[in-house]
């Protein structure tokens, strides 16, 4: 069975009718319908980067024929030749954009652009076949330079939503696909879709729960990580709520299910993800804004100029020429630089900084941010349990305790078994084996170990066994307090230690936070623990804002409410849970280390998943921001400069006139000085 990965539906793959292809993946479809919703992006992308890739080539021809001191033929005409395709039918899309503009009056980039593109086309083609009415230098150059850049800058927009959309499909898959009812008495395996509200389930040990429902009977320990973030499994047993898309970790658990279909857990996280995506504006640049303004204005003054020229000089070549020279002069020749330059110089400095910031809105975005939500499992923890502290009873050893535990753990798969093996092996502890192991769901293990009873686990496994925990009663309570697990270790009736056991902290965490509100951020933590533990760490990071017990679900809620409260909030997290969140938040900022639905939801990576990478994010976002406004501003600057020169106005009392040739060379230097600025961001360097 597949699913469908337009509609979530269950496809058989031995019946199925419609499939494809994509990048090496086949896919499974419920219907045509899908089908073509499906491909038809992945179409229109393809189309796009064959159209780049073809304008590219016409570039570098246009740019070596333009340069050529050597006459072929006629140079003027190869250009010709070379930059009427890309003109026409690789631009055709800015036309078709421009005139869509047009017919709800107002401009936008593509209005400059096809203006500016076909007002340096015209002129060049006219002084290519009419020499003798017009002369002077060719321009076909800049307006396929700018037609290329501009379609490079689509095609990155267009990588950013095939990954959100990507993101969508893995949650879905993470959905099983089939689930094992009791009928009878017989154990059945039916497709999901088929399980019914009040069907009995059986889930053995290490499978994932296929639907949300009920324990009605058995006792297991629970991984939640991908839903609540908490990084220890959760103990359930008769009348508890388990959730689809968990994993039993140990017990035999059956389970009545509850809730199935769309109002499963996971499913709404899918349904909060899709939304969150959908509902986001697209960033109204700032080009377009001055655009609309801009552009009516150059086309008023090229009009009016021609026909007051031909007015007063009755010469129609004159005119027509002062009229070019303005829309030249303003062609965006310098404007289709100014961001996608400095976009690509700022994305490449982050990534070699092991930050990946997926497109230009998330740069303005992450600039303002004045309020960061960290998730505290691991993002602020390492995600997985550790020792933190040993506990031996009268002159019992660390290692003799570590070597008790170790003996009986090393059987065990349990989160926290790992830790203790970790350990083990850490300090080079030799761990004998011992003869029965017997793991005790949501307690811990008892093992036979040279003829005697070895047992390791909680208060709940001393007392199931007799064995009083006096000696180590205050130890077991300071260590619940400060939100640890405590794991007592027991040999003949004989209480040994005890082992704490928590997720501990990452090393760069605490200085992260510091940075942060020294920028003047507000920070706060957010996570599924409980409140004790959540108020431990946040005393450790000198956090005072804390949201605790939340579900996924309620994170996006959060984030929303802030956002309500017109603060632009990043939220930082790693794991399945953290999905809705992160795309709900003006910018979500997924770390490395965690999962690939995180990743691919979050607007930015933090590759080393060092927490000081959200500072440096945010730095040089604000910088790259910066430089893009400067770019902008003279972008213009330099265009505005020379129009009232193009138009004539210092003609009739200096003899100055800004020729085409003129206007072109204006509309060059504007572009150098656009890169130049660009580029100087190559020095930055993170703040530490």
């Amino acid at each position: 069975m597949a699913k469908d990965p337009v509609c979530g539906m269950y496809v058989d793959e031995n019946k199925s009718a419609y499939s494809a292809d994509v990048r090496g993946t086949t896919y499974y479809f419920c219907s045509e319908t899908c089908m073509k919703s499906f491909l038809e992006p992945e179409k229109q992308f393809d189309r796009l980067k064959t159209l780049l890739l073809i304008s590219i080539a016409l570039s570098i021809l246009t740019l070596m024929f333009t340069y050529n001191p050597v006459q072929v033929i006629s140079n003027n005409l190869i250009l010709f030749l070379l930059a009427t395709p890309v003109q026409f039918f690789i631009g055709w899309r800015f036309y078709k954009n421009a005139w869509d503009a047009l017919k709800i009056r107002t401009a936008n980039m593509d209005t400059l652009i096809a203006l500016g593109t076909s007002a340096a086309w015209l002129y060049s083609t006219l002084v290519t076949f009419l020499p003798q009415i017009f002369t002077g230098e060719v321009y076909f150059d800049a307006s396929v330079m700018i037609i290329t850049l501009v379609l490079l800058g689509k095609l990155l927009e267009e990588m950013t939503k095939n990954r959100a959309t990507e993101s969508l499909r893995k949650l879905m898959n993470m959905q099983p696909t089939m689930a094992t009812i009791l009928k009878l008495g017989n154990e059945v395996q039916v497709p999901i879709e088929e399980v019914n509200v009040g069907d009995i389930l059986l889930v053995k040990s290490g499978e994932v729960i296929p639907i949300d429902g009920i324990v009605k009977e058995g006792y297991s320990s629970v991984d939640e990580s991908m839903l609540t973030g908490e990084s220890m499994p959760i103990t359930k047993k008769t009348g508890d709520e388990v959730m689809g898309g968990t994993v039993n970790k140990s017990g035999l658990l059956k389970i009545q299910a509850a809730k199935i279909g769309s109002s499963t857990t996971l499913a709404q996280i899918i349904s909060l993800v899709e939304k969150a995506q959908l509902s986001k504006v697209p960033m109204q640049k700032l080009a377009d804004k001055i655009s609309s303004i801009f552009v009516p204005t150059v086309i008023a003054i090229s009009i009016i100029s021609f026909l007051i020229w031909l007015f007063v000089d009755k010469n129609p070549g004159f005119a027509l020429m002062i009229a070019i020279s303005i829309l030249i002069v303003a062609c965006p020749c310098a404007l289709g630089l100014a961001t996608p330059i400095a976009i690509l110089v700022a994305t490449s400095k982050a990534a070699e900084n092991g930050i990946l910031i997926k497109s230009g809105e998330v740069l303005e975005n992450a600039q303002k941010i004045n309020t960061v939500l960290l998730d505290k499992t691991g993002t602020l923890t390492k995600g997985e349990p550790n020792i933190t502290n040993l506990f031996g009873v009268g002159d019992v050893s660390d290692k003799e305790i570590l070597t008790f535990a170790g003996t009986a753990e090393k059987g065990s798969n349990h989160p926290m078994a790992q830790a203790i093996v970790r350990k083990v092996k850490e300090m080079k502890i030799r761990v004998p084996d011992a003869e029965r192991y017997e793991e005790i769901p949501g307690k811990g293990m008892k093992v036979s170990f040279l003829r005697k009873q070895l047992l390791v686990g909680n208060k709940e496994l001393m007392e199931q066994f007799g064995i009083p925990i006096g000696v180590v009663e205050k130890q077991v309570e300071r260590l619940e307090s400060e939100g640890r697990t405590a794991v007592i270790v027991c040999y003949d009736k004989k209480l040994l230690g005890v082992i704490g056991v928590a997720d501990t902290l990452k090393e760069t965490s605490k200085s992260a936070i510091e940075r942060l509100e020294k920028m003047g951020i507000e920070v706060a933590m957010i996570t599924g623990d409980n409140e004790r533990t959540a108020e431990n760490i946040a005393r450790q990071l000198g956090i005072e804002k804390v949201f605790a017990n939340v579900l996924p679900k309620q994170k996006a809620e959060i984030v929303r409410g802030l956002q309500e409260e017109k603060k632009v909030v990043a939220f930082v997290g790693d794991g399945v849970n953290d999905a809705p969140a992160l795309a709900q938040a003006d910018v979500g900022i997924a770390i490395g280390s965690g999962t690939d639905v995180a990743k691919e939801t979050g607007h930015i990576v933090l590759i080393k998943s060092d927490l000081n990478d959200v500072v440096t994010a945010i730095d040089l976002s604000k910088y790259a921001i910066g430089k893009i406004k400067q770019n902008l501003f003279w972008a213009f600057f330099y265009n505005i400069l020379g129009i009232p020169i193009a138009a004539g106005l210092l003609y009739p009392y200096f003899g100055v006139l800004l020729t085409p040739a003129f206007a072109g060379a204006a509309m060059s230097f504007s572009s150098v000085f656009v890169v130049m600025n660009s580029v100087l961001m190559k020095g930055y360097k993170p703040k530490r």
